[in-house]
């Protein structure tokens, strides 16, 4: 219950402070290239019960390359977009995901059902206890993924055998340690690199 009043109370506080910043990034966004301002895509949630998830879009519209993995220079990345990554200002609206309650502001980031069924199913359930979260410390360990990636032979399977396993390892740590105090901790953290870079 404390979780959830925090949520709500800082993402709806979030909302207001940042939405004059979000009013210019869907400015910048319809003059950089055609297509909607946000982009929605189907993650797994708390219980395994999928919802869309908020992002500002960062890639061209309906692109025909369809992977899911972003790597390196992506070209399919707008210039906002690439703007946008490097400082995660994206992910911002998802607070309305939390608002919502699909989400939490810290809890294991949400993946999408092609690599959730790949999850050990002792792993799944765990991380799945939760809900998903903007962030956590996988996200703040793996916040260069893209670059990580580029640098393998085959990405996806760099993703898969390397860069999930060990991104879970995280997220089981957290559901096993969550804690109110803990989830400050990682909020100023995020914040830190919100703010430096």
């Amino acid at each position: 219950m404390g979780k959830r009043m925090m949520d709500v109370l800082l993402a709806g506080a979030g909302l207001l402070l940042f939405l004059p910043v979000m009013l210019l990034i869907a400015a910048a966004i319809k003059l950089d290239s055609p297509g909607p301002v946000f982009f929605r895509q189907e993650r797994v949630g708390r219980h395994g019960v999928n919802f869309r998830i908020h992002k500002f879009r960062t890639m061209v519209d309906k692109p025909a390359d369809t992977r899911l993995l972003t790597v390196g220079a992506d070209p399919r990345v707008t210039r906002v977009g690439r703007w946008l990554r490097s400082h995660r200002f994206d992910e911002i609206v998802q607070l309305i995901d939390v608002l919502k309650g699909d989400m939490s502001l810290v809890g294991p980031r949400p993946e999408v059902p092609k690599y959730v069924a790949l999850y050990p199913s002792e792993v799944r359930d765990k991380v799945l206890s939760v809900r998903p979260g903007i962030t956590d410390p996988a996200a703040l360990a793996y916040r260069d993924e893209g670059r990580l990636l580029a640098q393998a032979a085959d990405p996806e399977k760099e993703y898969v055998e390397v860069v999930m396993p060990a991104k879970l390892a995280h997220a089981l740590a957290y559901v096993e340690r969550a804690s109110l105090a803990g989830d400050i901790c990682l909020l100023l953290r995020t914040l830190k690199v919100f703010v430096t870079g």
